[in-house]
């Protein structure tokens, strides 16, 4: 009941690591997979080490968090050993950065077979150096680099993308067209910011960060909608879920699979399983057999 197929890889349910939480090393992610997700994603990596900014990296405000970590990563090199003792329980993706397309493609040849699958983060809203979201608001910026790593890898690759754009489906076709198998919408909302009321400052170090959690859920739910309606690859829905009936309505909306990240932070890796239970339940309620019935049902009204 509970078991999809995604871009020819088989998931035994449609939930999925967020990239960004628990994601940093082997111990964290088998950990993850152990709690029931259904696939890992890792913490985007890049080619080289990076520091990223300064504590404080993060902030809780009303409906979520902001947070400006900078993309900070191990490099290719070190994060490859990360992969290489993962327990293989669940599909594996990696999640990955670049300032350049070539960046990109070299970064995904290296590692291509350790993992099930690629995800392209073109989307982050506070990266360095003319990563994330610099990209990922650019369409052709956007297709050169799908294009690219398409051309250098066998695996099937995911662009997570931006909502921080004038027309996210217009971003959405020039990834599709350039060959990618799959989009994962959304990645966090803003950049946002949080003032200090004694000290009269910003709070984070970076004073903007993106903002994620259930507050940014409907505008991630717009997003898989707007997206479903022009697009033929599957989808992958993330932005402030933390329960079966937000996973319902992500299916609904044309979401194929869904991400879980922020409401870890909350409730713990354990939360992959309470979902589960909980979506079980919903499709025994209401006679489903499979999760694909479920996907795009609110595009027939």
């Amino acid at each position: 009941m509970m078991e999809i197929e995604l871009f020819g890889v088989k998931m035994k349910n449609p939930t999925m690591l967020a990239a960004g939480v628990m994601g940093s090393t082997a111990a964290s992610l088998n950990w993850v997979s152990r709690c029931g997700a259904g696939a890992v994603v890792s913490k985007s990596f890049s080619k080289m080490p990076n520091k990223g900014y300064k504590n404080p990296t993060t902030v809780e405000v009303n409906g979520g968090i902001i947070n400006a970590i900078g993309l900070s990563s191990p490099g290719v090199e070190t994060f490859k050993k990360e992969l290489e003792s993962l327990n293989g329980e669940v599909p594996k993706i990696a999640s990955i950065y670049g300032a350049t397309p070539e960046e990109f493609s070299q970064i995904a040849s290296e590692i291509e077979d350790l993992v099930d699958l690629i995800e392209l983060n073109i989307s982050c809203p506070h990266a360095m150096g003319g990563c994330g979201a610099a990209i990922g608001q650019d369409k052709e910026l956007t297709f050169n680099v799908v294009k690219l790593v398409k051309d250098a890898v066998s695996v099937p690759v995911m662009v997570k993308l931006t909502p921080n754009v004038t027309d996210l489906t217009e971003i959405a076709l020039s990834a599709e067209k350039a060959g990618c198998d799959g989009l994962t919408l959304i990645n966090s909302l803003g950049p946002g910011i949080k003032i200090d009321l004694e000290t009269g400052r910003p709070i984070l170090s970076n004073k903007f960060g993106g903002m994620s959690g259930p507050a940014i859920k409907p505008i991630a739910l717009r997003c898989v909608f707007e997206t479903y309606a022009v697009t033929n690859v599957p989808l992958v829905g993330v932005g402030g879920i933390s329960n079966a009936q937000d996973v319902v309505e992500f299916l609904y909306a044309g979401a194929s699979a869904v991400q879980v990240g922020t409401a870890i932070m909350e409730m713990g890796p354990e939360i992959f399983a309470e979902i589960c239970t909980g979506l079980e339940k919903f499709m025994i309620e209401h006679e489903f057999d499979s999760i694909s019935e479920m996907v795009g049902l609110a595009h027939e009204f």
